[in-house]
């Protein structure tokens, strides 16, 4: 569980014995994570720093313990000084505690209230979950505004985490404060909201206004559940508001609602300079536009985020199953009828999730509807099925208890006894945890997981013309010869409706979003692991077996796509032209409000905008 203040809101120093784990972890971690430890046992880690190198604990300009004090009394008490429970495992790995913990980090809202924890543990040869040295668990606004001015007048390196769900580790960071925003996680709904200075332009809507530490789950269950409105969020419903709609944001129905950062109407943000900035459409329109989809910790520390809340249609569903191909050619035939269906009949605003090309001559559907009810979801996918039982030789299906389910779209996220007692839900199982505290039985495989390799792509439509989709089957095809790839078709706006199209081209995101008709993704990951406790070490040598395979997976996808654009959110850890990648021709105008209200480079996360000014770790300036 998270750390509290001592009990005098002073944080005292940690016991040696505390200290000496720490570097013990540190010490294990080369081969797991050498590009982040690079500098930590330099020379400008032990001597004075150097012009344009941010402070570590040891240096002379470290703050006092008299100035953390400050800071504590300050915040009211909020500030953390920070250890992470994975340190209990070093020296008594087989120990209950140890044994219970690894067990513990597959429940996603356990990790999320422990401040030293990230939802994705690491990543071989990449990153690794470190904790900062203090933590402010701001509660307010102004508990924000006096950490970031602590951190610029100290010249800290700053963290932010609301979530926790980087793949990048872009919230966590050795020798950091850390501004962790999850007790901010207020929801208020609006029957009429018009943004600030707007009310001359601006028509007024249904709106919710949500902390910045609040979760998607949370904001579902009042929002969707409990007021029957619908809001844009994600699919994973242990997901950060704030950090998906700064990404952009895709949820399971954007081609019928857009991205999330498209419903953003107004937003609360501490910049640089330590001043509160509501920002919109009428005021700072310039950092407000970079909000949406510029990538969450490089502007700044939001606090507040006020989105428009759409009306629900009445029913919202899924369709699953699994069809095993009996030989390569048959593959190749079946990743052929799937293509087709989806291009004739599923690419609208209907349809959203995911098709899946396995190894072995797998095909995996899981998808969701909206706007349909359970018959004429079933009409829709009656020629597929039909296609594919015709040629039982071929193709053998394995579908679920119900392969096609729908709901009341006001039911879709609530925790029902009968949705648990049929795995459709699971939840928070701690003792005393609210009944909101939900996720999906599938989102579980990411809670503590360490990852191996991770790239994405957008696929533009025309991949999908008669004359273009067979050299697509071929490369989804030759694809899976390496590894698995997901076509995550909610993840592109081709075939969205109008309006999420004009919306999203208001936003900071690569314009290939607007023509892609899904997002490819190829990843590998292995469930809990930490360097350095024993029986519990990932495997670096399959990891990168498998970062191997996934890359020339993706090499077959981009033989079509050879420049194609990447989800920032969702993304290679080693992806060199990340600027062109993740936003293409809105780069510059990013980098110009970067410089505009972030002069220093305050702010620094792993492949955010002006990052490329710092080392890989962001403490030392570029010359």
């Amino acid at each position: 569980m998270p750390q509290r203040p001592d009990s005098d809101h002073s944080p005292k120093k940690p016991p040696r014995p505390s200290r000496r784990r720490l570097l013990r972890i540190a010490a294990a971690m080369p081969i797991f994570a050498g590009h982040w430890l690079t500098g930590l046992f330099s020379k400008s880690a032990i001597a004075a720093p150097v012009t344009g190198a941010r402070v570590r604990p040891g240096d002379p300009s470290w703050p006092t313990e008299s100035r953390w004090r400050q800071l504590g009394e300050q915040v009211g008490g909020a500030l953390i000084r920070v250890r992470s429970p994975l340190v209990e495992c070093l020296n008594a790995a087989s120990g209950a505690a140890c044994t219970q913990l690894f067990k513990a980090v597959k429940n996603p809202y356990f990790i999320g209230e422990e401040v030293a924890l990230t939802q994705t543990l690491g990543w071989v040869d990449a990153w690794t979950t470190a904790p900062s040295v203090y933590a402010v668990a701001a509660r307010s606004t102004a508990h924000v505004v006096a950490a970031v001015n602590f951190a610029r007048e100290h010249n800290l390196r700053l963290v932010v985490k609301g979530g926790g769900h980087s793949y990048q580790g872009t919230s966590n960071a050795p020798d950091s404060l850390l501004i962790w925003t999850r007790k901010m996680n207020d929801i208020m709904l609006h029957d009429s909201f018009v943004a600030a200075g707007c009310e001359a332009t601006a028509k007024p809507m249904q709106a919710v206004t949500i902390g910045a530490g609040a979760l998607w789950g949370h904001v579902y269950d009042a929002v969707t559940t409990r007021a029957g409105g619908y809001v844009q969020g994600g699919g994973c419903m242990t997901v950060g508001v704030a950090g998906l709609v700064q990404s952009g944001g895709f949820g399971s129905f954007s081609k019928a609602y857009g991205l999330a950062a498209s419903s953003l109407l107004q937003a609360e943000v501490v910049t640089a300079d330590g001043v509160i900035r509501v920002v919109n459409a009428c005021t700072h329109p310039d950092l407000f536009w970079a909000l949406k989809g510029g990538g969450g910790g490089s502007f700044g520390v939001v606090t507040s985020l006020t989105l428009r809340v759409h009306r629900l249609p009445l029913n919202f569903g899924a369709v699953n199953m699994t069809i095993q191909a009996t030989s390569p050619a048959a593959y190749r035939q079946l990743i052929g009828h799937v293509l087709d269906f989806y291009s004739e009949k599923l690419m609208n605003p209907n349809w959203g999730e995911q098709i899946r090309f396995r190894p072995n001559n797998i095909l995996s559907i899981s998808m969701v509807f909206q706007g349909l009810d359970r018959s004429q979801a079933q009409a829709i996918w009656r020629p597929f099925m039909d296609l594919v039982e015709s040629a039982p030789d071929d193709f053998k299906v394995e579908l679920p208890f119900l392969p096609i389910v729908a709901t009341s779209a006001r039911d879709f996220w609530a925790p029902t006894l009968i949705k648990r007692m049929l795995g459709f839900i699971s939840t928070d199982d701690r003792p005393g945890a609210p009944a909101s505290n939900v996720f999906w039985p599938g989102d579980q495989r990411q809670s503590g997981q360490v990852l191996h390799g991770y790239q994405s792509a957008w696929l533009p439509a025309a991949l999908l013309q008669d004359g273009q989709r067979k050299a697509l089957c071929d490369a989804l095809h030759s694809a899976t010869r390496h590894w698995g790839v997901s076509l995550h078709v909610n993840k592109g706006l081709a075939g969205a409706s109008a309006d999420a199209v004009a919306a999203a081209k208001d936003t900071a995101m690569n314009p290939a979003v607007l023509d892609a008709f899904a997002l490819a993704i190829s990843g590998a990951e292995e469930q809990p692991a930490f360097p350095g406790v024993p029986g519990h070490e990932p495997n670096t040598t399959l990891a990168r077996t498998r970062a191997q395979a996934v890359g020339r997976a993706m090499d077959e996808v981009r033989k079509l796509v050879p420049n194609a654009g990447s989800y920032v959110a969702e993304s290679d850890y080693f992806n060199t032209g990340w600027q062109q990648s993740f936003w293409g021709l809105n780069y510059p105008r990013l980098a110009s409000v970067k410089a505009k209200y972030d002069p220093t480079g305050l702010f620094f996360v792993h492949h955010g905008v002006g990052s490329e000014s710092w080392g890989r770790d962001g403490f030392t300036k570029q010359a």
